[in-house]
């Protein structure tokens, strides 16, 4: 049997990481400004959560939700306190796709409607009713392609409320940052627009953190800049700094029922001690402070350097884009300066490095940056 070939690779082999670099398989180094995809938080291999599971694997890897497991319940707790949402139900799943999935039926279950309001270029996930709400036609196939879902342009309230207005609609979905579609802020006043719309035609505002949440903003979720309250937020990415996880945290106003939801392996022991584990080292090393200080240090010196067209995002969520396609620069990035970046789009290089993420390393990939971009430069005028 062979993989069945979905990915383009990096003919690259990745055996080892700490902290905001990893390792190739001839010994390489290489800084690490992409996370994985925004999924390393606290720095790949850190000893605290290591430990933990270590300790646990050892113990119990996996039981199912048929009986108590008390680490989901410190987890809930943790997460609570952590995000300002402690009066919040905590749903645990897989994966970002998958908490999607579930926050749309909940909004279904709690409406009676099927129709969803989500944003050009928006990004959700590759399942389900989560790809429908994926403004990417490549990747919806047929079955996928069920008449659900408008999509809107950011920005425009006008919009969102004339299709509220048809009466169908059960959820808003938005990103609290594009991620995929270009690191896109969405503007504050949009945000708590939509949260009063919402409000006004009874339907479910969800807030996709999957890739903006967890710190990666500066704020433990980015929607908390616009100072508004979701229905629903769905996390995963950073959640458990590489554990597969996904969370879905649901207002009051929903009414669980047995049965309602279900999942095998989410909330299985192992993720929540390693999900644990990232919540501790947010409090003790003031994950949160670091992202703010370090993002804003970062985004400044990148709006120094000449060639650029913008700098865009929050925190350690940033877009880079030029007035040329980064596919030449990204792979000078790679095998030149031994750089793991992003990219969205054609034009536009994503970084999603570990929250941990320091000024001297910060420093370090702007000088391998410029280089690359002077290459390039160079390149392109001979």
């Amino acid at each position: 049997m062979k993989l069945f070939d979905v990915y383009p690779l990096f003919d690259i082999e990745i055996v080892k990481g700490s902290g905001c670099r990893v390792y190739d398989s001839n010994g390489r180094e290489y800084i690490d400004m992409y996370g994985g995809h925004a999924v390393i938080s606290i720095g790949h291999s850190h000893p605290r959560q290591v430990e933990a599971i270590r300790r646990q694997v050892g113990e119990l890897m996996f039981y199912s939700n048929s009986v108590r497991n008390p680490i989901q319940e410190r987890l809930a707790e943790k997460l609570g306190q952590a995000s300002g949402y402690d009066d919040y139900a905590l749903f645990l799943v897989n994966s970002g796709a998958e908490a999607n999935e579930n926050a749309l039926k909940l909004a279904s279950f709690k409406t009676g409607k099927k129709g969803v309001v989500a944003f050009r270029h928006a990004f959700h996930g590759r399942t389900s009713a989560a790809v429908e709400a994926t403004d990417n036609p490549r990747i919806v196939a047929p079955i996928n392609d069920n008449s659900h879902v408008t999509f809107l342009p950011l920005n425009d309230l006008s919009a969102v409320e004339s299709r509220l207005n048809e009466g169908d609609i059960s959820a808003i979905i938005i990103e609290g940052i594009q991620g995929v579609g270009g690191i896109v802020v969405p503007d504050d006043n949009f945000m708590k627009g939509l949260r009063n719309l919402a409000t006004k035609y009874g339907s479910v505002l969800i807030l996709d953190e999957i890739q903006s949440g967890y710190g990666r903003t500066g704020r433990f979720f980015a929607h908390q800049y616009a100072d508004i309250r979701p229905d629903i937020i769905t996390c995963a990415k950073g959640i458990a700094n590489g554990y597969p996880m996904g969370a879905v945290l649901i207002s009051p106003d929903f009414e669980p029922e047995y049965g309602q939801l279900g999942t095998t392996f989410g909330g299985n022991h192992l993720a929540c001690v390693a999900a644990c584990a990232v919540l501790d080292v947010f409090e003790e090393e003031g994950v949160l402070e670091n992202v703010n200080e370090v993002g804003a240090y970062l985004k400044s010196r990148l709006m120094e350097l000449p060639g650029i067209k913008e700098v865009r995002g929050r925190g350690l969520m940033l877009g880079i884009e030029f007035e040329f396609p980064v596919k030449e620069l990204r792979r000078s990035l790679i095998e030149d300066e031994h750089v793991f970046t992003g990219a969205s789009g054609t034009h536009i290089i994503r970084l999603l490095p570990p929250l941990v993420l320091d000024k001297w390393t910060a420093d370090e990939f702007l000088a391998r940056f410029s280089r690359a971009l002077k290459k390039y430069n160079t390149t392109q005028n001979n």
